[in-house]
Formats: structure tokens, sequence, C-alpha cells
């Protein structure tokens, strides 16, 4: 999978798009899913064009790093859902069903959330 420059989380970036924003600085925006799966459920974006963890871990500088890093703890905390606890998931490649070619971390919290990965298939 490339880096598509038109994907809804650069367009967002851009601000072609508008969205309910939780968090911003120099390299990380975070806001709320349009479509949310728990009732927190919150996307955490870097602001360079990478497309998977792995793109960026290679890429991306020590600062972006450890500030998308940071800003994913502060969100969580910050949404009251450390104490009662929450995941934190990235979809990456076909396999891993990732539909939005820019790296993107999922928090979802609010209720127990079950098992990591259903039995089977």
């Amino acid at each position: 999978m490339s880096y598509d420059p038109t994907n809804i989380f650069a367009r967002i970036l851009r601000g072609e798009i508008p969205c309910k924003k939780v968090f911003e600085d120099d390299h990380v925006l975070a806001f709320h899913d349009i479509n949310p799966q728990t009732p927190t459920h919150i996307l955490v974006i870097p602001k360079g064009a990478y497309v998977s963890f792995d793109d960026f871990s290679t890429k991306a500088s020590a600062e972006e790093i450890a500030a998308f890093v940071r800003a994913t703890g502060q969100i969580a905390r910050e949404a009251g859902l450390a104490a009662p606890g929450y995941r934190v998931l990235s979809n990456i490649g076909r396999d891993g069903h990732q539909e939005v070619p820019h790296l993107h971390f999922h928090i979802f919290g609010g209720r127990p959330l079950g098992r990591m990965v259903p039995n089977g298939d």
C-alpha cells in the first residue's frame, strides 16, 4: 500500500474535511471517529505522510515518534480511560484490514472490550 495524499486523513489534516478534534500539536492530530465502535473511540494520526506503523517506525524522526506515543497516552488519560482501561489498535496492510493508507491509532474505551482477537480463522 502506498501513501495516497487524497486519503481522508490527509484531507482532514489540510482542513478540507472537518473533524471533532480532541488534541493537536506540531506532530499529531486526534479526533473522534465518525463511526464509533465503543463509547469512546478516538483516532490519533501523525501529521507526516506515513502509510503504516512499519513506515512510520522506519522513516519518522525520533521527535515525531516520541510525540505520537506521548500524545496517545495523554489523550487516553484526558478521556478518563487510564483507570478503567482501554485498547490501542492500528490496522496495518491487507491482512490487518487497513482501510486508510495513513497511519492511525484507534483508542477504544468506555466499556469492557472483550477478547483482542476472536478465536477461529
